[in-house]
């Protein structure tokens, strides 16, 4: 059964649980000024569905149903489910060396480029610096390209020895689907997921049939004035990495196949229930994240083993959860980078509505002078920086953003204020203010107790001063 929004005549009444979450929803797009909105729940064996606002600030069209967006990095979770279906198929073993099956692969340390595996990329445990975009073209060898390029970043920490969400391990998954399944990405993502799991509004620039279709803009918000975003694309050779377009109607059956453990809506078996489980299965710990699976990011919220991921490009902004136990699943698109701030409560309001799950607060901790002068300085990584500065008695932090997405020399966006910053338990950091409020840091010490990381927003930053 599926409820569209209140424009739709074939609309019912919405469950008491959707309207409250849509009120929520609703309200901030107003306050925050994001041009347009597709909000999705799957629950009882329901669709719930409702849209909001204009796909663009310059050529306003209003937001349906089928409205594309961009996902962003909810595509990894499709580019992992494609390679476990070359798994069943006996074409990849996970833990076997990326050298063994890409021709001429290198890495900038050797050790790392013998010994890295496709779990490692799936994991975001390959250590080195891993925001890293550009643009190779449109040709069937911009992923290859791609990946000869990242052959050159430097290897930040040890093969394995922590998570560090990392974007152009997922660049390297994908040329091991293509070069394995023997077609490029998109074919190859179109023939094992999005015709298997009936995904007619789903979609990879360049092809042209997504713009014969309606689709979102990105926006981004220069101090009061909301603007689109350019470029649109994020290029060829990073499609892997976030590069999907779909409707929030495409995405929730995304979400049923995995709440189904791989069965389509037509009851079909695409997957075995195993192998889909296991992408869910917990296997490394990713500090405020929870832990990661395969891809997806695993988390106890009140009892609950919510299941999800993110996604942003430029100007866009989503989320995805699920909640296998209840057979749950819910997503939000926006077209506005300041989306980020709704799909950051997204997960918390709906357990709560649905379930009465709430995520225990974190509890500041005292800090003393030297508490806050050992933490104080600069750290830095590829595309954003983040530097610490004593506040008031505390600490606040500014975000430094670097630009290079989605091409090394774009320029970068505009910073977000500082934020106010707490410390907590077990040399963690809590940033108080939008629009990052409620993340959550962690430092990182060497073998003589002193800081040389802090991993913010799922990424080690080394502390340079």
């Amino acid at each position: 059964m599926s409820v569209h929004d209140e424009k739709d005549t074939r609309a019912i009444a919405r469950t008491p649980e959707f309207e409250e979450l849509r009120s929520r929803v609703a309200a901030d797009i107003k306050r925050l000024k994001i041009p347009g909105v597709a909000l999705g729940v799957w629950s009882g064996g329901r669709e719930e569905i409702a849209v909001f606002g204009r796909t663009s600030v310059e050529n306003p069209l209003p937001v349906t149903p089928d409205t594309l967006f961009q996902i962003g990095s909810i595509t990894k979770t499709m580019t992992t489910t494609a390679l476990l279906r070359l798994v069943e198929m006996g074409r990849l073993d996970l833990d076997a060396p990326i050298r063994g099956l890409l021709s001429g692969f290198s890495m900038a340390d050797p050790d790392v480029a013998a010994r890295l595996t496709t779990r490692h990329l799936l994991t975001h445990t390959g250590g080195w610096a891993g925001d890293y975009f550009n643009d190779f073209g449109n040709g069937d060898d911009a992923l290859a390209r791609m990946v000869e390029s990242i052959g050159h970043l430097p290897q930040v920490t040890a093969l394995g020895a922590y998570f560090s969400y990392n974007n152009a391990g997922f660049n390297i998954a994908s040329r091991v689907l293509e070069v394995l399944y023997g077609k490029p990405y998109e074919d190859a993502m179109r023939e094992l997921i999005f015709e298997p799991l009936g995904l007619s509004m789903s979609f990879f620039y360049p092809s042209d049939i997504l713009i014969t279709h309606r689709f979102v803009a990105g926006h981004q918000k220069w101090g009061a004035t909301v603007k689109v975003a350019r470029p649109w694309a994020i290029g060829r050779a990073g499609n892997g990495v976030g590069g999907a377009v779909l409707s929030i109607r495409d995405l929730l059956a995304y979400a049923r196949f995995h709440l189904r453990s791989g069965m389509n809506d037509k009851g079909e078996r695409v997957m075995g229930a195993a192998t889909v489980e296991s992408m869910r299965t917990p296997s490394f710990d990713a500090g405020a994240r929870g832990w990661v699976g395969l891809s997806w990011f695993i988390k106890n919220i009140g009892g609950l083993a919510a299941v999800g991921h993110g996604g942003a490009t430029k100007g866009q902004e989503s989320y995805l959860c699920l909640v296998p136990e209840k057979d749950f699943a819910v997503a939000l698109l926006t077209n506005s980078g300041s989306g980020g701030i709704i799909t950051d409560k997204l997960r918390g309001w709906a357990l709560d509505i649905w379930f009465g799950a709430k995520a225990s607060e974190p509890v500041p901790v005292p800090a003393s002078d030297a508490d806050i002068a050992e933490r104080i300085g600069f750290y830095d990584q590829p595309l954003s920086a983040y530097r610490l500065e004593r506040w008031h008695g505390g600490l606040r932090v500014q975000n430094e953003p670097r630009g290079g997405f989605p091409k090394p020399d774009t320029p970068p966006g505009p910073p977000d204020p500082p934020s106010r910053a707490a410390l907590l338990a077990g040399d963690r950091l809590l940033l108080l203010d939008e629009p990052s409020k409620g993340s959550i840091g962690e430092f990182i010490r060497d073998s003589e107790g002193r800081i040389v990381f802090l991993r913010l927003g799922g990424r080690i930053h080394k502390k340079l001063s």
